[in-house]
């Protein structure tokens, strides 16, 4: 791989791709506004806004999914008409989303040759010249795993490869990635932003979009804000900060969340001792007190998520004991979990947490039926007791949806993971549980909803937020436990909890340390 020069001059005539005054209307609403972007060939030109802000829909116009209402698109200074996506690909144009393209039952050969023209010999596919025109190609990129190995047993980082590689193939002038990183560990992110610095020196252009600043900061020449369906701003390499990007995307200054420094434990609602189950967790011991937002730290893999399951009731653990509310606590399943008082926001939220084809109001209430059926007897749900604590639950957490009644499936991710919230606001648990609560939202919508975990605390619930990025806890949290190794590895409290201090731990194994 080259080494990275971010300060390498990029020419900006002709661009590459120029996108002018695009438009588009769905049922009435603007998703689009006339926005424009220009891009070079050899840039990495990033795209951010919140959520809803009009990123994927000029991405599925570009793609040939959707169709721009006014606005032109040209390439190489010539104007083009993009009808299909074979018409995008032939512009050299390659797409590669969240929801990677691959067939699990197929070979890594075979999920490169995607969609490709396939050399054939006595009127047969020849895979062997296939692999031996494909093997370069993909060993540029990073691939390791042998061609005909199936794609079922590799990791979403090398799948994110086989993507890239397959673009590569279709002499890709432009690659747009949509937030490639948000299931990669942090050295999985390191391999791909190599790549992607040895794509843009060899002259191809990446189109990054990402929720994630810093990554926008490191690979980004200049970088486009959309906001409300607008292209609002294009910031410079010598104009990029953090700062600029967030108020950029906002609109304004984003409000600093303060929290009590001078934090007194209170009562303790949740106490682990010696929580086991391998490979995974090993002797995990600690206390969650009513009205602290607990943090819960540590790189990928760290056994975060896994020590979650255990308590939560997802999994049984090896060994090891848990007190609720002063009583024992071994729950069987997630519904006793739930019926004890505990409740869990998952990290992935569209597979796991929503019904998207479901309304909102029926995502809202599906841990609160109890609350809205009209008598035991007569297992009817009361409807317009429904529609009341939705509108209730919509108002109180600024959740942006046309009704009660549009599917979850359509709001964007902020406003989904408010829904999951507002779903055990109804409930009332005594602990809430949010693993990854703010991945792939915008940083307004990050910003509301730590607003509302610090509210929730405040009513006395106890909280554990469990995230891989160290810059979300420190400013949210009361105390952070780092995890390593399936281990505790570290307990950080008041001035000790810094952002600083959540890497250095998460990459420290050992006996645990208070800080």
């Amino acid at each position: 791989m080259l080494a990275s020069n971010p300060e390498k001059e990029v020419s900006a005539t002709p661009p590459f791709l120029a996108v002018r005054g695009i438009r588009k209307t769905y049922g009435g609403v603007e998703a689009l506004k006339g926005v424009s972007l220009t891009l070079a060939a050899g840039e990495v030109h990033g795209l951010v806004g919140a959520n809803g802000a009009g990123k994927s829909t000029l991405i599925r116009i570009l793609a040939g999914l959707a169709h721009a209402d006014a606005g032109d698109v040209a390439i190489d200074g010539t104007v083009v008409a993009i009808g299909s996506p074979a018409r995008a690909a032939d512009l050299g144009m390659n797409f590669i989303h969240q929801e990677l393209a691959f067939v699990p039952g197929m070979t890594v050969l075979e999920n490169i040759m995607l969609g490709l023209p396939k050399k054939t010999r006595l009127g047969m596919v020849d895979w062997k010249a296939i692999a031996r025109d494909v093997e370069p190609v993909a060993r540029r990129v990073g691939i390791t795993a042998p061609l005909n190995a199936e794609v079922k047993d590799l990791s979403t980082a090398e799948n994110w490869l086989i993507n890239i590689c397959r673009a590569l193939l279709r002499r890709a002038r432009l690659i747009v990635m949509d937030e490639p990183t948000a299931s990669l560990s942090a050295a999985e992110s390191e391999k791909l932003f190599r790549i992607i610095e040895d794509l843009r020196d060899s002259g191809v252009a990446i189109l990054y979009v990402s929720h994630r600043l810093d990554e926008i900061l490191r690979l980004c020449r200049r970088v486009t804000v959309f906001r409300d369906g607008n292209s609002v701003a294009v910031l410079e390499r010598h104009a990029l900060t953090r700062q600029a990007l967030v108020e950029a995307i906002v609109g304004g200054a984003v409000e600093r969340l303060d929290h009590d420094e001078t934090y007194v434990r209170r009562a303790t609602v949740l106490s682990v001792r010696g929580l086991t189950r391998l490979p995974r967790v090993h002797d995990v011991s600690f206390d969650l007190h009513e009205g602290e937002v607990l943090g819960i730290g540590g790189l990928v893999g760290a056994g975060r998520s896994e020590l979650i399951r255990l308590i939560y009731g997802a999994d049984r653990p090896d060994s090891g004991t848990m007190q609720f509310a002063g009583k024992p606590f071994a729950p069987r399943s997630p519904a006793a979990a739930v019926r004890a008082g505990m409740g869990l926001v998952p990290e992935e939220r569209r597979a796991e947490g929503l019904l998207l084809s479901k309304s909102v109001a029926f995502n809202l209430q599906l841990a609160n039926l109890a609350n809205i059926i009209r008598s035991p007897a007569l297992p009817l749900i009361d409807h317009r007791k429904r529609e009341s604590l939705s509108h209730r639950i919509i108002r109180e957490l600024a959740i942006k949806t046309e009704t009660t009644d549009t599917p979850v499936g359509l709001l964007s991710g902020g406003n989904q993971q408010k829904v999951m919230i507002g779903r055990w606001l109804l409930r009332a648990p005594k602990v809430l549980i949010l693993d990854e609560p703010t991945r792939g939202v915008d940083v307004g919508a990050r910003a509301d909803i730590h607003r509302l975990i610090r509210q929730l605390a405040a009513r006395g619930m106890a909280v554990i937020v469990v995230s891989s990025e160290p810059d979300e806890l420190p400013d949210l949290c009361d105390r952070i436990l780092v995890m390593a190794e399936g281990r505790i590895v570290r307990e950080l409290t008041g001035s000790g909890i810094t952002r600083n201090a959540i890497v250095e731990a998460s990459y420290a194994f050992g006996e645990r340390t208070e800080t």
